[in-house]
């Protein structure tokens, strides 16, 4: 029996964490700034020594790309703030609605606001002592998944009553998750107002010396891809479908065909209507809103292109919702009541 003086002690609680990459908390150079600063910091992003690294991030790169990566954010922030701080938000309160109060849901982001260790901390004292920690990327990379799980080993250091965890496995594979991305893309084609010539599936990119060092990132993208088109060519037949990565940055080798580089080629080869996918993102962010959507349509049309539509991330839709409820509860399976569906 509890002493009469003991102090409250709340436990017993399972929780989800839902995480994605960040956002600077502004579309200002200084909070850019600040959040490029945190993200090029990491040894998992960029891999290159320190002593060689931290010179030229200091010296050169915070110097200079804050305002150009600022007025990116600004053609894309909402009254919401960030696109995907919004979104993802958006996401935790939609999974807690779907699984009801005796699970907590919460969200986090691997860089800035609000951080891992700070929501993680959150939950262990609602009560929450079993915490699911779901990176919310589908295909697994050292700098994405990676990344989030020693950031979750840093927060631990720091607690001296720790949460067991579990986390959500990649799953670019799931059939949860290429079922989804298939009743998306029809629904999402079938709304236009033309009809694409090509779909391009468009991931973000990585260089290409992750993958000769053993990261599985290219090939989870090439595998979606595949089983992706597979069940589009029942659906939407005569779509073609191709593959590319965005977002270079530096001058090493990066995975290929760059999505740019294969938007002005299309143009130039006569294709006249194309729809832009980026499977990999959970959430609309920068790169697919401003990248794609502004930047990637302007290289398109410069070149001779007619129309493209840059499709919406799952989002908090049904059908990206629907999977992440099936993902999670299954994952919690021996921990809540939660039968999986």
């Amino acid at each position: 029996m509890t002493p009469p003086n003991h102090p409250e002690i709340r436990a017993g609680g399972v929780g989800v964490l839902l995480v994605n990459l960040g956002t600077p908390d502004a579309p200002t150079p200084q909070a850019v700034r600040r959040y490029l600063a945190e993200f090029l910091s990491d040894p998992r992003v960029v891999e290159i020594p320190a002593i060689a690294w931290k010179p030229i991030l200091h010296g050169i790169i915070l110097r200079t790309r804050p305002a150009k990566s600022a007025h990116a954010y600004q053609q894309v922030w909402t009254p919401a703030g960030s696109p995907l701080a919004a979104i993802t938000a958006g996401q935790a309160c939609a999974l807690q609605a779907r699984l009801g109060g005796s699970v907590r849901v919460d969200w986090a982001m691997r860089y800035g606001n609000p951080s891992i260790p700070a929501r993680l901390q959150a939950m262990k004292d609602a009560g929450c002592d079993r915490v699911l920690v779901a990176p919310l990327y589908p295909q697994y990379s050292g700098a994405t998944t990676a990344s989030v799980m020693d950031r979750l080993g840093d927060a631990l250091r720091t607690m001296r009553w720790q949460p067991a965890l579990r986390t959500l496995p990649p799953y670019h594979d799931d059939a949860a998750y290429i079922g989804a991305l298939e009743e998306d893309v029809v629904a999402q084609v079938g709304a236009l107002d033309f009809v694409p010539d090509l779909l391009l599936l468009s991931y973000h990119g990585m260089p290409e010396r992750t993958l000769h060092l053993g990261d599985p990132y290219h090939c989870h993208c090439r595998k979606t891809s595949r089983l992706l088109t597979e069940r589009l060519a029942a659906r939407l037949p005569g779509l073609r479908v191709e593959t590319s990565f965005q977002s270079r940055f530096g001058r090493a080798r990066w995975l290929e065909p760059a999505t740019e580089t294969v938007l002005a080629a299309e143009a130039k080869a006569g294709t006249r209507r194309i729809a832009v996918l980026a499977p990999g993102f959970s959430a609309d962010c920068v790169e697919t809103l401003e990248e794609l959507a502004i930047r990637g349509r302007e290289v398109f049309v410069e070149a001779g292109g007619e129309r493209l539509a840059v499709l919406a991330c799952l989002n908090d839709r049904e059908p990206g919702m629907a999977m992440l409820e099936a993902l999670v509860r299954r994952e919690l399976g021996g921990w809540s009541d939660l039968a999986a569906i």
